[in-house]
């Protein structure tokens, strides 16, 4: 089954769960909107890199609105800037642009658009080689293309719903406010697959070897999440495989390449 074929049947299937039928058709449901919905559905499957950078845009911007950003020159804001130095200024050919969010949550994100935010929780945790390996890791979600299948998933969900709520003559086709809000939150709290997340692994490890970084703080960065047993929120602590099989998996490469 293609992305295209999966995205149109979520719409069909979100759009008749729990509608009762009367007289052969669907009671309050608008097809219209419901048709009008699928086609959303459809382009989600097909949103060019233009279109998930400019959603990107938007939703890095309305996350930045809901977080205490740290203040230029601050602590956390000197050090990050430090930690990232060696990085490519650009990714995905989208210039990268970092912000400390001033939280006790373990994380840290990258979208396609460039935007790497960094929670100072983690930053807390981790000395500046494990803080560099992590943000490798999402770095390489973006570069791997899994950010963009994650905006597609989203963004395919927001079609359904509005296929649902479809009552009326008219059909949502752009985000309102509450649903860049939703589109948003799952973006950052995307669950990636294990073969993503070992990748995303792999990719970081190959930036820092390019770099000529120590990649054994990567190793300890998931002994330390390990330790965390899967706190809520956080992607990298609740994704497969488990962070004491990422750090075997480092640890053996760095053993290989020595």
């Amino acid at each position: 089954m293609n992305m295209k074929f999966k995205l149109l049947a979520l719409v069909a299937t979100t759009a008749l769960a729990g509608c009762g039928a009367a007289g052969g058709g669907v009671a309050g449901v608008n097809v219209d909107g419901m048709m009008a919905a699928g086609g959303t559905a459809l382009k989600a499957a097909s949103l060019s890199d233009t279109d998930v950078k400019t959603m990107s845009d938007d939703a890095c911007a309305a996350s930045d609105k809901q977080n205490k950003i740290a203040a230029p020159k601050s602590k956390y804001d000197v050090r990050l800037n430090k930690v990232v130095q060696g990085f490519s200024p650009s990714l995905n050919g989208a210039q990268t642009n970092y912000r400390v969010y001033m939280t006790k949550d373990v994380n840290a994100w990258a979208m396609s658009n460039g935007c790497i935010r960094v929670y100072s929780g983690l930053m807390d945790m981790m000395n500046d080689s494990e803080l560099r390996g992590v943000i490798g890791h999402e770095m390489g979600h973006v570069a791997l293309g899994h950010t963009k299948k994650a905006m597609q998933t989203a963004y395919a969900v927001t079609a359904a719903r509005t296929a649902a709520g479809a009552t009326g003559n008219a059909v949502v086709t752009n985000l309102s406010a509450s649903q860049l809000g939703e589109l948003t939150e799952k973006i950052i709290n995307a669950q990636f697959s294990q073969v993503q997340e070992s990748a995303a692994d792999d990719y970081s490890f190959d930036q820092l070897t390019k770099m000529n970084m120590d990649r054994k703080g990567l190793v300890t960065a998931f002994q330390k999440l390990a330790k965390l047993d899967g706190g809520a929120g956080a992607s990298m602590l609740s994704s497969h495989p488990s962070s004491t099989d990422r750090a075997q998996h480092i640890q053996q490469r760095i053993d290989q390449n020595k």
